[in-house]
């Protein structure tokens, strides 16, 4: 009850900075007091529409004579979760995957680690046209493609907690498992995961709303059209002539991370015992 409490609180807290900022602007006509400089960004109905205009927006027809726009872009939200959620358990699974190799292998840590991290550094905008052209050539249907731009987001943090989480268990418990001859493998299903978890689950909230980033850039260049990365750029074209509806549309993206998250956090109460929960 706190939490949702303090979401609601912390989000009327926002609307009211939004709205406060643009009653500023207009008392003090668009100009900081005493000088003669515009307020960035301009307190006007053209580059912030009030909150209560973006809500409107949702519930009018996204094209002359067509469905409302929140039911378009709750079907474009589903494209986009389908994509993102089969990257996120791709990436999942391959960032436990070199968590469990690194724990096993100094070796491999020592030398496939750096690449790991090497690879965060590349920018997403310029990877994903690639990814989306590579997987064309191979004959993969576009969603695939955006399909691996949320897994290349999300394996890192998984893969990083992961490896953190694995060796988080007291040096006593690792002793007694040996003491009792326990196979390598025992012990990292009955000790190791389990005292991971947390961790994981950790790095699996990051992973869901990072996955659904990278759906959304994947799009772009993918020609998808149904998406929400498509919808927020056909709505970016239209900014000038009303702004409401790309606010509106972020708006739904945002609720879709939310989503995604949300699910994640049920099945970490559901596999966690209370106790035993990273709480944020």
């Amino acid at each position: 009850m706190l939490r949702v409490v303090s979401f609601i609180g912390i989000l009327l807290l926002l609307v009211a900075i939004w709205e406060g900022y643009k009653l500023l602007g207009a008392a003090l006509g668009g100009q900081w007091p005493g000088t003669e400089i515009e307020m960035k960004p301009r307190p006007d109905n053209q580059n912030m529409p009030h909150v209560w205009d973006m809500v409107a927006a949702l519930f009018q027809p996204a094209r002359r004579g067509g469905d409302s726009l929140i039911s378009a872009l709750l079907v474009a939200s589903a494209y986009t979760l389908r994509s993102a959620v089969l990257g996120f358990v791709i990436g999942g699974l391959l960032g436990f995957g070199l968590g469990v190799a690194f724990v096993r292998s100094e070796m491999a840590e020592r030398a496939f680690l750096p690449y790991v991290v090497a690879s965060q550094t590349i920018p997403i905008i310029a990877l994903a046209p690639i990814v989306v052209v590579w997987g064309g050539r191979l004959g993969l249907p576009s969603w695939m493609g955006v399909a691996l731009i949320s897994t290349y987001l999300t394996f890192f943090p998984v893969a990083i907690n992961t490896l953190r989480g694995l060796r988080s268990p007291e040096w006593t418990a690792t002793e007694m498992f040996r003491s009792y001859a326990a196979r390598p493998t025992e012990t990292l299903w009955k000790l190791q995961v389990p005292a991971a978890l947390p961790y994981i689950f950790t790095a699996l909230k990051v992973s869901a709303t990072a996955s659904i980033v990278g759906a959304i850039v994947g799009e772009l260049p993918s020609g998808f059209g149904e998406g929400l990365g498509r919808a927020l750029l056909q709505f970016n074209q239209a900014f000038t002539s009303d702004p409401s509806k790309l606010y509106a549309a972020v708006l739904v993206a945002s609720v879709a991370g939310i989503f995604f998250v949300a699910l994640v956090t049920l099945a970490e109460w559901l596999v966690i015992p209370a106790g035993r929960r990273v709480e944020n």
